[in-house]
């Protein structure tokens, strides 16, 4: 009954506004992050990849991770960085695409990375509604720690008559892009809670505000 009157609210108050039309108009939203986080420690990449592994798995449905043989004993002075390829570039499917859809069919590659993941979290409802977000996760190794390079798109779905039922879950256990930022932190959170490390953050976007991973 609680629920009920909760929907029965937001429609009212869509009703009241007079954005019925633009809140039930079907949309699909994607936008594009990344963070880049700087961790100094000293403990040894695979404690800092099965830490990041476990903060990771707590906000995904699946994720494919590989930890490959450093091709050099000596670490660099500098971290490398992720970087955005479009395989299908020029191809009939990406014209097919176009627009915000492209976003969606680029591929971060993470060479020299000690420890890589690619994650999903999918909460699509078979009537409509939800949300996907596929995340890469990069950790390269230097000589003062690791570089953690995240990297994802979230592809939502907005409008239509499921819209009233996903206002309230977002009322209610936080929104989608909330949920992103969880991901992110939480993977952060368990790196510096196993290993002590200080993790500051170094480039990120959108913009991240304060220090949450702290938290």
């Amino acid at each position: 009954m609680r629920n009920y009157f909760l929907v029965a609210a937001v429609v009212l108050a869509v009703t009241g506004c007079g954005a019925t039309n633009n809140y039930l108009a079907k949309k699909t939203k994607t936008v594009e992050y990344y963070r880049i986080f700087d961790i100094k420690t000293t403990v040894d990449r695979k404690a800092v990849s099965k830490a990041a592994s476990e903060g990771l798995g707590r906000n995904v449905n699946n994720a494919q991770e590989t930890t490959p043989i450093p091709s050099s004993g000596e670490l660099p002075e500098k971290a490398g960085r992720f970087r955005l390829e479009e395989p299908f570039r020029g191809t009939r499917l990406a014209a097919l695409a176009g627009g915000a859809a492209g976003v969606g069919m680029r591929v971060a590659k993470c060479e020299e990375a000690s420890w890589t993941a690619q994650a999903v979290r999918d909460t699509r409802g078979r009537s409509g509604g939800g949300s996907v977000l596929r995340l890469t996760a990069c950790l390269f190794p230097y000589a003062d720690g690791y570089h953690l390079d995240l990297y994802a798109v979230l592809s939502k779905e907005e409008g239509g008559l499921f819209q009233i039922s996903q206002s309230l879950v977002d009322a209610t256990i936080g929104t989608q892009e909330q949920w992103t930022e969880k991901t992110f932190l939480d993977i952060v959170r368990s790196i510096r809670n196993k290993t002590g490390a200080e993790i500051s953050l170094l480039e990120a976007e959108p913009e991240l505000s304060g220090t949450p991973w702290l938290d």
